[in-house]
């Protein structure tokens, strides 16, 4: 029997369904519960938990640029340079189109000591890119360094960009990130569960990824992928991820064996830009005991690399490459090219002109054969005691001779009528440049130049044009004589010293002179103050990191301490010097990082004067009368208005990193941030150089028969500060309020100042 039935259809409606959005809570969320049990178990695992650990590393550093103008990559004028944007990577980042400029790898034997911690990093081999005299290759390579640091999830705070965001197995991690379970798989045999983690604000400082976590009794991280939201408080960066794999090793601890990180940096969304590639890859890692003797020696250590390198005089590069034949990674056909085109650059007399005008730019002095000249910001300048001030000054450089050196000046004021000039003569003791790490060199000098007073040594030869503008009376100057004669050696470890004898001649100007009252209403003044001494200075910058161009070195500021500590002895007859003294001063200046509530620029600052002094030999707290805002000067302290003969400074500079700011609806979008200042300066001023006290001693100078310099008392000078930076990512503005000696005539205790600076 056959049955025939109908056809019919009915489309049913879609129905979707969504589960209202509940508040996000750590209480009862097992996604939290489970990254407790990572943060409770960090001490097993991780790079770090072994009690001795040894592997072999390779890693491979790269910048790309992107989105190169038309009018640059096919201007005919740039045609000879074209080569370099015929070499393109498409595979870096999917989509894009990248024209790599740098490379840099580095081999090298590597070993850790946890109780008592020690890292050591024997460098074997490094290979990188060579842009030519005026780019500080080593300073690059420190700059990217820097901003691609190594990662260790396990750490507390990862530092990153210069900055320093909170690890997401932080052991505050629940308090600022929120934590989801997306996934659980089996890899060989073991479960582990993907956790997704996100910026409980996306504007601040943390990161945003995923988390592999095994299972098992440990806790441990297998697979880490970070990225940053794209709304973070974080200048220039477009695009930013990190992956690392650990793997478990005999000892059952996990290990990193590969990082791979990728930034983009532009200014302008959309516009010109660079890529930032690190590759890190470990093996032959080993967790057994290591001879103490592994552990002697510098950090890192490239001696051995050097030494290769000596043997083989010019086989040397051969040999480099020889140890970079078995990459774990091999070269890409773009990378090889990559070192060939920077070859090929070097080669053109085209390039050295461009950088040439370019260095001239940006450093202020421009080559001519074998002479620098500069520097160009001091060409025209002006003050109350000159007037309009024209400087032209030059160089020697290593084209003459990589063993003696000579700079000089000669500047001329139409006001005062007068003219200036400096010159110096130097003996490279190295074979370096006086002007390039390690510093190793003997200096004789001659300075016939005017300053401001108390200026000598906070500003040296600092004249330039944008300290002219001053507020207020600024017409007390002195006319300086100076020789002096300095033995400068710096060491690999950053450590340095610097012996020195001076003669210093200094005579009154302007508004500025130096009076005695031997008897009552009786005055007697003194053309000029002469003094020789000795000195001794020591500096300590463990770790220290520098960008060095011909202007001098930029620091890179990192968590590292800086200790200053130097020793002057005035002798009375040396040189015809007039006064016995002795001179003590010790400085510390020290970056605090407080993720996530931004960092702090601490420096501690005390200095004591033994002797019977003149107040113009005295410690004369560095003033400024600028419109500019100076992290090492009191910024509503006039000129030479507080002097002492011991005294103890605390300065303090906290950048929040937009930490409030961020969660400002609307401010947030502008990524503004916030800064808070404060200085103290106490001091004070014994009875035989206090001319109040002692009648016979010189008198403080006034204006209009007002003192116009005091001792400290017994309370401190205190300004403090607030302020907003990164406005248009460069500029800072600060509100500044003195809170004592309001009574000093002349003063201003509330004033707007303006700086720059590049931040991330």
């Amino acid at each position: 029997m056959t049955v025939l039935m109908s056809r019919s259809y009915t489309i049913l409606k879609d129905y979707v369904i969504k589960a209202k959005p509940g508040r996000y809570r750590n209480k009862n969320n097992p996604a939290v519960d489970l990254i407790r049990h990572v943060i409770d178990n960090k001490g097993r695992n991780g790079p770090k938990a072994p009690a001795y650990t040894s592997y072999k590393q390779y890693e491979k550093i790269r910048l790309l640029l992107d989105k190169i103008p038309r009018l640059i990559a096919d201007d005919r004028i740039l045609k000879k340079y074209h080569f370099l944007f015929d070499n393109r990577d498409t595979i870096l980042m999917p989509g894009k189109s990248l024209v790599p400029v740098y490379i840099e790898e580095v081999l090298s034997d590597n070993y850790y000591r946890k109780h008592p911690e020690k890292a050591r990093k024997i460098v074997l081999g490094h290979k990188s890119v060579d842009f030519g005299e005026f780019i500080d290759m080593k300073g690059i390579s420190q700059l990217i360094n820097r901003l691609y640091e190594n990662i260790n999830i396990y750490d507390n705070t990862i530092d990153l960009f210069t900055t320093q965001f909170i690890s997401p197995i932080a052991d505050v991690a629940p308090t600022f990130y929120m934590f989801f379970i997306r996934d659980t798989t089996i890899e060989a045999g073991q479960r582990i569960v993907r956790l997704y983690f996100t910026p409980r604000n996306p504007e601040d400082e943390l990161f945003r990824g995923h988390l592999y976590i095994n299972l098992d009794d440990n806790y441990a991280v297998t697979r880490v992928e970070l990225g940053v939201s794209q709304h973070i408080n974080l200048n220039f960066v477009r695009e930013f991820q990190v992956k690392q794999d650990f793997e478990k090793g005999d000892s059952g601890h996990y290990h990193l064996i590969n990082s791979d990180m990728i930034a983009l940096f532009n200014a302008i969304p959309g516009t010109l830009g660079m890529v930032g590639e690190r590759i890190v890859k470990l093996d032959q890692i080993d967790d057994s005991t290591l001879p103490d003797e592994v552990f002697n020696g510098q950090d890192i250590d490239t001696a051995q690399q050097a030494r290769g390198q000596q043997a083989l005089g010019q086989q040397a590069r051969g040999q480099q490459d020889s140890l970079f034949s078995t990459r774990p990674v091999p070269l890409t056909a773009s990378e090889e090219k990559t070192y060939a085109n920077t070859d090929s650059l070097l080669k053109m007399r085209s390039y050295h002109r461009l950088l040439d005008y370019a260095t001239a730019f940006t450093a202020g002095y421009k080559t001519a054969g074998k002479v620098d000249i500069g520097p160009i910001g001091s060409f025209w300048t002006f003050n109350q005691i000159e007037g309009q001030r024209l400087r032209f000054g030059a160089r020697t450089n290593t084209h003459l001779s990589r063993r003696y050196y000579a700079e000089s000046y000669v500047a001329y004021g139409f006001k005062d009528q007068r003219w200036k000039y400096f010159a110096s003569a130097s003996y490279a003791l190295n074979n370096k440049s006086i002007y390039t790490y390690p510093l190793h060199y003997l200096q004789v000098s001659w300075l016939d130049d005017t300053r401001s007073l108390g200026a000598e040594n906070a500003f040296s030869q600092a004249n330039n044009f944008f300290s002219s503008f001053s507020r207020g009376d600024n017409s007390k100057w002195l006319y300086n004589h100076i020789a002096r004669f300095s033995y400068i050696h710096e060491f690999s470890s950053h450590f340095s010293y610097n012996l020195g004898m001076k003669f210093w001649q200094q005579r009154p100007t302007g508004s500025l002179f130096y009076i005695y009252e031997p008897a009552n209403d009786q005055f007697d003044s003194v053309r000029q103050v002469t003094t020789g001494e000795v000195s001794l200075t020591l500096r300590w910058a463990p770790h220290e990191e520098f960008f060095q161009n011909k202007a001098g070195r930029s620091n890179v500021v990192n968590r590292w301490p800086i200790f200053t500590l130097q020793f002057a002895k005035g002798i009375q007859g040396l040189f015809g010097g007039q006064y016995n003294y002795d001179a003590y001063h010790f400085d510390i200046y020290k970056r605090v990082y407080i993720a996530p509530f931004g960092f702090s620029d601490v420096t501690l600052d005390a200095g004591y004067l033994n002797g019977n002094l003149p107040f113009p030999l005295l410690t004369i707290a560095p003033g400024n009368q600028s419109y500019f805002y100076y992290e090492n000067v009191y910024n509503l302290m006039n000129i030479g208005e507080f002097v002492s003969d011991h005294y103890a400074s605390l300065d303090i500079d906290h950048f929040f990193n937009g930490f409030f700011f961020n969660k400002v609806p609307g401010l947030k979008r502008l990524k503004l941030r916030e800064v808070v200042a404060a200085k103290f300066l106490f001091g004070g001023l014994r009875d035989q150089n206090n001319p109040t006290v002692n009648v016979s001693q010189m008198k403080f100078p006034t204006t209009g028969g007002l003192t116009t310099t005091y001792p400290l008392g017994s309370k401190p000078y205190i300004e403090a500060s607030v302020g907003i930076y990164n406005i248009l990512s460069v500029i800072r503005l600060d509100l500044i309020k003195r809170f004592t000696y309001l009574d000093h005539p002349n003063i201003s205790t509330l004033g707007l100042r303006v700086s720059t600076s590049f931040n991330f």
